[in-house]
């Protein structure tokens, strides 16, 4: 009996979905490159685009912005291997950009000498493909062999081939993978871990590799020896080697059994050990140590350690069964961990406390771990990198806020001293601005920090143009951070800029970001819709004059509260957004969030879904605010389907809607700097336009 009810309920659920299915008259929409879906494409971008380009204000901030973007004194950041600190880089000149070198003694002066390694813009022309750049793997220590990534039109499958740095150009019959959402890992110099397509059945639902190979130089990939088989159901497999000078070379593979969980193996040969680790911490190795971020309490060795924390032993100790890990940082209500950097003798944790961060490093002395904060040049948002953890106790240190440009320091872990290596020139004029944090309160109690950028003689009278900007999902915090674009297209026009800290998000830590989970996402929602109420109760803005902004998770974001107040606001810019809630996990890299909303198959959970998907819940005969949607083509990650059938569902309804789709771009709808100025200027002519 119990069989057959089982049975009937998955059918149920079956008939269901494709029910669901049909009764979508947007459907084809979802045929992404289909003729007729591309054909609706262009008619709404030429709507679009001719009502916003039309604007005066629209050319010149274009090209204001792409100056900026483009500007040859921008910071450009560099990753030392070996003897040459390496960088990509993109200008007006260099479209698609160009990969280069310089020796670190160039780089700290004004205008260092570049020598340039790849042209990606001569080769695209070479090759006639629309090459993006997807960044490349260097064996260690030599550097010589590099594995190269690149996408068609910024997709995030990649084609991966193998470089010869000595002799610049790739290497004949060397190492080339087909375009697929997979990647490689050195293990010596004739062979790889690699995790790709690998034909029918070998990838996951989401889309991503399943199968972990080691493949040798001169043989198929094909015949390449199968380490580990993944199941349909996991989220991806991905093997790598890790090598320190010192210290002896591990071997790893982990195995995302949903988006946030996974399993940890040791690789010694053919044999995998599975590591001692919760499913949800994080886990990296370093210096023959075991790093371990914990996403929740975790009890080891008789001791509880919290949620959020950071621990750290040595990695023979750990296989042996021993659990007297150190504490490097420990969680706090309003507090998480920002980053991490290790140097030869020293670890660097880069703390928040409330949004703001502090600085710390730790060094091993006489088997004892000591902590000094780090003294740091104000109080923007800090990001530290090691310069080389083989050779010394060098790090990059960068600072960014809101209005002072991004500065760059050289410094060195036991000293507060520290040399500035570049300055980000200011791109506007930041003089007449100030940053202040205020707090909401949500539907529930908590409160909800937010950060304004404003005119320092703002009136507080409610008719600020104000754009409200958040994401709220993944674990991902939204930090304050010098931007020319929003300081050219939005704060240069009379606006203000407001950043909402909201649940979902990382900027109090694994507790913040679960907060926000499955059913409890319209905490998320509540939270948004309380950082607006509390800015027209504060008479900085008004309905009239309040437009909100998010992509991605942050598009979702926006099209469930403009559904659920479209009183608050007067205009949204929803870019490459998850929409349709009902088929989000069918769709592309879909089925991989299920972890962070639920899984609509699931009658339970598409219980809270239903009520809070944009697509299923949107009305006509309601006043909505006017809606920008911007997404890619070429985005393989949130599939386009999304805005296109929102797109459509909301002109049927009568509502006042804009459209703009790029044709190449990826899930950043931008390809290069050129498409990035003018998606800037688009978003902010239309919003300007809007709320004035």
């Amino acid at each position: 009996m119990l069989n057959k009810i089982i049975v009937a309920v998955a059918a149920w659920c079956v008939l269901a979905g494709v029910a669901q299915a049909n009764d979508d008259p947007y459907l084809w929409l979802e045929d992404v490159h289909g003729e007729k879906a591309l054909s609706w494409v262009r008619e709404q971008n030429a709507r679009s685009q001719a009502l916003i380009e039309g604007s005066p204000g629209f050319a010149p901030l274009r090209d204001k912005i792409h100056a900026a973007l483009s500007s040859r004194d921008r910071i450009p950041t560099v990753q030392k291997r070996g003897a040459w600190l390496y960088n990509f880089w993109q200008d007006a000149t260099n479209v698609r950009g160009i990969w280069r070198r310089t020796a670190l003694a160039e780089y700290r002066k004004r205008e260092p000498r570049w020598e340039t390694i790849l042209d990606l813009d001569q080769l695209a022309k070479e090759e006639k493909e629309n090459w993006v750049w997807r960044g490349l793997n260097c064996r260690y220590p030599e550097y010589s062999q590099c594995l190269l990534s690149l996408s068609r039109g910024g997709a995030d499958a990649v084609v991966i081939r193998e470089w010869d740095l000595t002799t610049r150009s790739f290497v004949k019959n060397g190492f080339q993978l087909k375009e697929a959402k997979g990647s490689a890992a050195w293990i010596d110099a004739d062979s790889l871990f690699v995790q790709t397509d690998f034909g029918p059945g070998s990838q996951t639902r989401s889309g991503y590799a399943r199968i972990v190979k080691v493949w040798t130089r001169g043989t198929p990939v094909e015949q390449a020896r199968t380490l580990f088989e993944g199941r349909v159901e996991d989220i991806s497999v991905n093997a790598y080697q890790v090598q320190q000078k010192g210290y002896a070379t591990r071997q790893f593979l982990r195995v995302g059994t949903t988006f946030f969980t996974g399993e940890n193996y040791l690789v010694e040969g053919s044999k995998l050990t599975k590591l001692d680790v919760p499913a949800d911490a994080a886990f990296s190795y370093w210096q023959g140590r075991i790093t371990v971020r914990l996403k929740s309490a975790w009890t080891a060795g008789g001791k509880v350690f919290q949620q959020g924390s950071l621990l750290v032993m040595p990695f023979d100790r750990f296989l042996r069964g021993e659990r007297d890990f150190a504490v490097l940082f420990e969680g706090g209500e309003r507090k998480s961990l920002a980053g991490t950097a290790a140097t030869k003798d020293y670890f660097l944790v880069n703390e928040l406390d409330n949004v703001k961060n502090r600085l710390f490093e730790w060094k091993l002395t006489e088997g004892i771990w000591r902590k000094r904060e780090v003294k740091t040049p104000g109080l923007g948002t800090l990001s530290i990198a090691a310069l080389d953890a083989d050779e010394g106790d060098e790090y990059f240190l960068t600072m960014t806020d809101f209005l002072t440009p991004s500065t760059l320091y050289l410094a060195k872990a036991s000293s507060d001293q520290r040399e500035v290596v570049k300055t980000l020139p200011a791109f506007f004029d930041a003089t007449p601005y100030k940053v202040e944090q205020f707090e909401a309160v949500s539907k529930d109690g908590e409160r909800i920090p937010y950060f304004v950028v404003m005119r320092k003689d703002a009136k507080f009278d409610g008719r600020n143009p104000t754009l409200l900007y958040g994401y709220g999902g993944f674990e991902i915090a939204q930090l304050p951070a010098y931007s020319p674009a929003v300081g050219l297209g939005w704060l240069g026009q009379g606006g203000v800029y407001v950043v909402a800290n909201i649940r979902g998000g990382g900027e109090f830590g694994p507790r913040w970001h679960q907060a926000g989970l499955k059913a409890h996402r319209q905490r998320v929602f509540d939270d948004f819709i309380a950082v607006g109420e509390d800015l027209v109760q504060r008479r900085i803005s008004s309905p009239r004059h309040l437009a909100i902004a998010g992509g991605s998770n942050g598009g979702l974001l926006v099209g469930a509260v403009m559904v659920q107040r479209p009183d608050l606001f007067r205009a949204v810019v929803c870019s490459v957004p998850l929409l349709d809630m009902r088929r989000y996990h069918k769709l592309l890299a879909g089925a991989s969030w299920v972890a962070e909303y639920g899984n609509p198959d699931d009658p339970g959970e598409w219980d809270f879904i239903s009520k809070y998907s944009p697509y299923q819940n949107v009305k006509s005969g309601i006043k909505m605010p006017k809606v920008l949607f911007v997404t890619s083509t070429r985005d393989d990650r949130v599939h386009p389907g999304h805005a296109r059938k929102m797109m459509a569902r909301m002109k049927e309804q009568g509502h006042d809607v804009l459209y703009y789709e790029n044709i190449e771009g990826g899930h950043s709808a931008a390809a290069n700097l050129a498409q990035t100025a003018y998606r800037n200027a688009l978003q902010y002519t239309f919003l300007i336009n809007e709320l004035r």
